[in-house]
């Protein structure tokens, strides 16, 4: 049995080489992704759309607080052609050191007062704004944290041969508000 009974997903197919349809897409988890055969079972793993690689990208980065190196497969995965570099993997080391909790900041009910526990089922919304596709290959969506007063990145680029997008560039990894518990002044 799937540890997925059921996903919400109401994102459009559109063409690969189209420009993607603007707007604000909701996925729903009933669990997270525990492995990359998991993650890759998954039908937002046809990536074939930004917004589906950009809600994957925030599973893999939860995936990878609990064990980097699955994490890593997942990012892997997601950046197609140009897996993590060394710099990327160093970076993302330094972020977990004492930011466990930043990846699951952008789902739904997740705020510092309860620990950043999301509400269940897991539930990212993914946004774009009049500037989100540049060009036809590539997108910068926006996601917002329940730590943070302002939306953060994912850069993501189309490889038209396979009409997959892939993660460029997570800007998600930055510092929001501490949750109560490691807060002093709580």
């Amino acid at each position: 049995m799937s540890i997925f009974d059921s996903l919400k997903n109401n994102i459009s197919n559109s063409a690969p080489t189209a420009k993607p349809a603007s707007g604000s897409y909701t996925f729903t988890f009933n669990a997270l992704p525990e492995s990359l055969a998991e993650l890759k079972a998954l039908p937002e793993a046809s990536l074939d759309t930004p917004y589906k690689t950009a809600a994957l990208t925030v599973c893999a980065l939860c995936a990878y607080a609990a064990v980097p190196e699955i994490g890593i497969e997942m990012l892997n995965y997601l950046k197609g052609p140009a897996p993590l570099s060394g710099y990327e993997i160093s970076f993302l080391n330094d972020r977990f050191r004492d930011g466990k909790h930043v990846p699951f900041s952008y789902f739904a009910g997740a705020a510092p007062d309860n620990n950043y526990t999301p509400s269940h089922p897991f539930s990212v919304t993914i946004f774009s704004n009049p500037y989100s596709f540049p060009q036809a290959d590539r997108a910068t969506l926006h996601l917002n944290s329940g730590g943070a007063d302002n939306p953060r990145q994912i850069k993501l680029r189309l490889k038209p041969s396979e009409g997959k997008w892939y993660l460029e560039e997570q800007m998600i990894m930055v510092g929001i508000r501490a949750p109560k518990a490691a807060d002093p002044w709580a």
